[in-house]
């Protein structure tokens, strides 16, 4: 595949095809096992779990994926090639989280997603991420943003005190390293904003923000896997992301370890915030 940069709009229209082939098939996956007695094993701890469908996931979209584009590499949250190392110059990363959200998946929230993302170089050009229960399908390539195939254009964002915001934080771990700033932060969030929801799926957060269905969400200690397609699918919708790094900055924000994305036209001071005192916090040991 030609990926300089006269050809990289077309192959990345491409690439959301090959996105969203491997996400179907992993997506149809899930759905026969929802609700079906799933045995969890922990991960790091009660909070952090994993699954065999979450394996099984991982290994079909990596086939599919590396059939489609051969020559690309695989970042998976459930990782199953063998090959170490990382991408070559102009190769294409695939960065895929097989289940995000597989607390709910587990106990039969309907509030999951396969995600996908495609990078070249550390910069994203496509995304696709599939709700395997309700059958919605967002994508993205270097034009627009879509859902079920029709171009996303949301409207501008409401006002904060009339706008939804998602948010994972603060989970079980951050009020223990976190300590009172975690509460705090929650607390003001939910004065500020009209409604705030945790859904405890950042990716799937991610498309909604990017299809006009909630208008924010903000992420600490989050992995790549969790961000990068709903990052470039908020973007190519009109909206606004935002990495947030403690220290030394990586080379893409996708990369960073917290975000903040708004939809078109908002800038929620809430959230600016809470990223200017999480900084304080991890860089200096003090929460301002």
């Amino acid at each position: 595949m030609d990926l300089s940069e006269a050809h990289l709009e077309s192959s990345a229209e491409t690439l959301r095809s090959a996105a969203l082939a491997a996400g179907r098939q992993a997506a149809e996956l899930l759905r026969g096992a929802f609700r079906g007695g799933v045995r969890v094993e922990e991960k790091t701890n009660t909070h952090d779990m994993v699954t065999a469908i979450d394996r099984q996931s991982q290994e079909l979209i990596t086939r599919s994926l590396r059939a489609a584009v051969p020559g690309s590499w695989v970042l998976g949250e459930e990782q199953v090639e063998t090959e170490a190392g990382t991408a070559a110059p102009g190769a294409v990363q695939w960065i895929v989280d097989p289940i995000d959200g597989t607390s709910n998946f587990v106990h039969g929230i309907a509030f999951f997603c396969v995600s996908i993302a495609a990078a070249v170089d550390d910069r994203l050009v496509a995304a696709a991420i599939i709700d395997p229960v309700s059958g919605d399908e967002f994508s993205a390539d270097l034009s627009h943003a879509y859902l079920n195939g029709q171009v996303l254009s949301p409207a501008a964002r409401p006002e904060q005190a009339r706008a939804n915001l998602m948010t994972d934080y603060p989970g079980a771990e951050s009020l223990q390293a976190d300590g009172p700033l975690a509460l705090e932060l929650l607390g003001g969030w939910i004065r500020d904003f009209a409604t705030v929801r945790r859904k405890v799926s950042a990716a799937l957060a991610l498309a909604h923000v990017a299809a006009g269905w909630s208008d924010a969400t903000i992420g600490f200690d989050t992995k790549v896997w969790d961000v990068a397609a709903g990052a470039h699918l908020v973007r190519m919708a009109g909206g606004s992301y935002r990495g947030l790094g403690y220290g030394s900055e990586p080379a893409a924000d996708h990369l960073c370890p917290g975000f903040i994305a708004q939809g078109p036209g908002a800038d929620y001071p809430s959230l600016s915030r809470a990223a200017e005192r999480m900084h304080a916090l991890r860089t200096t040991g003090s929460a301002m």
